[in-house]
């Protein structure tokens, strides 16, 4: 007969073997409704939120001590929201090591300066220069083109480096004195980059756009006498065209009301407004150029 769980003994991530061997738990309460599992081994108690960062330290009870956390994960741990609760967590680990695979977490094995990490939990996280360079070769060229693969790179290097954790003559500096493999792409990447941008979607649209040969500023205001009439996330200043991304939290009626005074009142001053959703961020690349290009040449 299965008995109530009293949770307060536990760690907020802990490996069940262990928790068995130290008598908090058992074998059956391991499999009932008062703990969840995050990864073979691994859980935490039903009550506790689960989060990526939760997740991270729940992985760092398995990994190797010699593995770093880095790219996205490293990046949420250190406060710049890349990703989402379930995501796979992302480690390194020194060449010479093996480990895995184990559902959940992604490990690379590359090289790895001592360095470039320092202690976390009950491995290592790495430093910021370190996470932006594996948000980038954590792209294999494998399964994606170089286009799409700057699609995903490129905004998360722009929110990173938005973050103040690390400035870009620093990740130039590492960028162009290293030769693993994917580095090229890094350092077209890096050369896209521009913190500026306040939105991964509004990054994805600058990136398409740019790749296009169009030349967009991000957050670029507009003013008439001296008097700010808005901010436009990304202008062709010359043909007065102005690309926004409208995501779903636009749908709003006091956001869509904000928006619709703001755009009357560009306007009025000659421009154009070419408005990206969601739905053609995730699946018409082609028709959103097509419609950018057409606004230019009515401009």
């Amino acid at each position: 007969m299965s008995t109530s769980l009293d949770t307060r003994h536990l760690a907020e991530v802990f490996r069940g073997s262990e928790a068995r061997k130290a008598g908090l738990i058992t074998k059956g309460q391991l499999r009932g409704n008062g703990v969840r599992r995050l990864f073979q081994d691994v859980y935490a108690p039903a009550h506790v939120t689960v989060t990526h960062e939760l997740r991270c330290r729940g992985a760092a009870l398995l990994v190797p001590k010699e593995a770093v956390l880095t790219g996205r994960s490293a990046a949420t741990v250190r406060g710049v929201e890349l990703a989402k609760p379930y995501d796979p967590v992302e480690f390194v680990v020194p060449e010479q090591f093996r480990f895995g695979p184990i559902v959940g977490i992604n490990v690379r094995r590359t090289e790895v300066a001592e360095n470039e990490s320092r202690p976390w939990q009950n491995a290592r996280i790495a430093r910021p220069a370190r996470i932006a360079l594996d948000l980038l070769l954590r792209l294999s060229p494998r399964k994606r083109g170089w286009v799409s693969r700057l699609r995903i790179g490129v905004p998360d290097l722009d929110a990173f480096l938005r973050s103040g954790l690390v400035r870009r003559k620093v990740l130039k500096q590492l960028f162009f004195g290293r030769r693993n493999r994917g580095i090229r792409l890094a350092r077209n990447a890096l050369q896209l980059a521009d913190p500026r941008a306040e939105s991964l979607p509004e990054s994805v649209v600058r990136v398409v756009m740019v790749v296009d040969g169009l030349d967009p500023i991000p957050q670029y205001e507009v003013r008439k006498n001296g008097k700010l009439l808005g901010r436009l996330d990304l202008a062709l200043k010359k043909s007065k065209v102005a690309v926004e991304y409208d995501g779903r939290w636009h749908n709003t009626p006091e956001q869509r009301a904000h928006d619709e005074e703001r755009r009357r009142r560009i306007t009025a001053e000659g421009w154009t407004f070419v408005i990206v959703t969601a739905e053609q961020l995730a699946t018409d690349f082609a028709g959103v150029l097509a419609t950018i290009r057409a606004a230019i040449e009515r401009g």
